[in-house]
């Protein structure tokens, strides 16, 4: 199998080796923490550091079963750290141990461990892992391939358009490159990853058995991408269809997909008040293709497929990323990024004059002098510049490297 390297997350790691600071890594079930993983302990190995120096546990594997008991985690720990070098502490899918935080404070406070963990779920980006480890920990958050890294692991020659249609059908998560020309493979590989998911990290943690509610709702989501929806609307749209649910319900159930990082939510900025807006939001997917999973539409609603991309492109390149809210209409994506502000409309062709003059609009509204993009699918005039508003092609845009 082809190991696609991902430079901005390698650097991650190669940045804080050493430090005096627990690494956590966390992403969706699959996106390649392990694979990152191993491709770090390669370069370790290629530069000095030797094998017994490194510890390596996943706690999916059932030979670490009996590891799953924190003590017994620890004791296995120390028996194998060399007292005079530093020891490099690989565990993957920590969330299965207990108090997992217990094995890993004691592992900070000495001088020769350096501590990584990775989680499948936001537990590992919640409030929960503050409290846990406040102060001493990095935390990178892994998303599934972006268009460039899965361009990268394409085989066949391919045009641009041609290699995002297969982005889009095939999935951007790393394994399913294995099944290009093999769509059935495809849709029961991604079928698996979001039952496991749906099961394993949303309803188990939620303790809730209620599966066709949390489906339906995914559902929901999926049809709606792009769109501005609150858990009342969401409730009183699929009571509607049949299936009763309140709106705290709604919430719960979105809080637990948000957790297991099988959704991401937009909130709305407001541009003007520099303000956030705590009613409506947006939700996108962390594949897209788990929409045409989900929903089976695959020939319709490309633009806000298209959306959904690009947020995650956005959330690899940014801090924060946000709907922005004006008086009159919106921006797609408000990106607070290291001090400094971007905004960016997305939309699958300008040629018509007045689609270009109702995109522009928007940006044109917004008095202040960051920058501004217009992304779009156009070949003709691809690029081009409407005082200051940057109008650039969106999947030459995908392949720049993260800056």
């Amino acid at each position: 199998m082809k190991l696609i390297p991902r430079p901005e997350y390698m650097n991650f790691l190669k940045r804080y080796q050493d430090h005096h600071l627990i690494k956590v890594i966390s992403g969706v079930r699959r996106c390649g923490k392990s694979t990152l993983f191993y491709l770090y302990r390669q370069y370790l190995l290629n530069h000095g550091v030797m094998p017994e120096q490194i510890i390596t546990i996943n706690f999916e594997d059932l030979a670490y079963e009996s590891l799953c008991e924190y003590h017994a985690l620890y004791r296995y720990i120390m028996e194998r750290m060399q007292a005079d070098k530093m020891n490099y502490i690989f565990l993957d899918e920590i969330q299965h141990v207990k108090n997992f935080e217990k094995v890993v404070d004691s592992l900070f406070i000495k001088d020769n461990a350096d501590v990584y963990i990775t989680g499948s779920n936001a537990y590992f980006m919640s409030g929960d892992l503050a409290t846990l480890l406040t102060g001493r920990y990095v935390e990178l958050s892994m998303l599934p391939l972006s268009f460039r890294e899965f361009s990268q692991g394409m085989t066949g020659d391919m045009s641009l358009s041609e290699q995002y249609n297969a982005y889009i059908r095939i999935s951007s998560f790393p394994y399913a490159l294995q099944f290009q020309d093999d769509f059935q493979a495809v849709e029961e590989y991604l079928s698996g990853i979001y039952n496991t998911i749906l099961v394993k990290d949303t309803l188990r943690r939620m303790r809730s058995s209620d599966t066709m509610m949390v489906e339906s709702l995914m559902k929901f989501l999926a049809a709606n991408i792009g769109s501005l929806i609150s858990p009342n609307k969401i409730a009183n749209s699929m009571t509607s269809a049949g299936r009763k649910i309140d709106n705290k319900t709604v919430e719960k159930y979105l809080q637990g997909l948000k957790d297991s990082l099988l959704i991401y939510q937009a909130d709305r900025f407001d541009v003007r008040g520099k303000q956030l807006l705590k009613i409506n939001a947006k939700y996108y997917l962390v594949d897209p293709a788990f929409r045409r999973l989900l929903i089976n539409d695959t020939g319709r609603d490309t633009g806000h497929i298209l959306e959904n991309v690009v947020y995650l492109e956005l959330l690899r390149r940014g801090d924060k990323v946000y709907v922005g809210q004006l008086p009159r209409g919106e921006i797609d994506f408000v990106v607070e990024k290291s001090g400094t502000r971007e905004y960016y409309q997305v939309a699958e062709s300008t040629l018509l004059p007045e689609v270009l003059e109702r995109e522009l609009k928007p940006l044109q509204s917004v008095p202040d002098q960051y920058p501004k993009y217009l992304l779009t699918l156009d070949e003709i005039a691809p690029e081009a510049d409407y005082d200051g508003i940057k109008k650039k092609n969106v999947l030459r845009w995908l392949l720049e490297p993260n800056s």
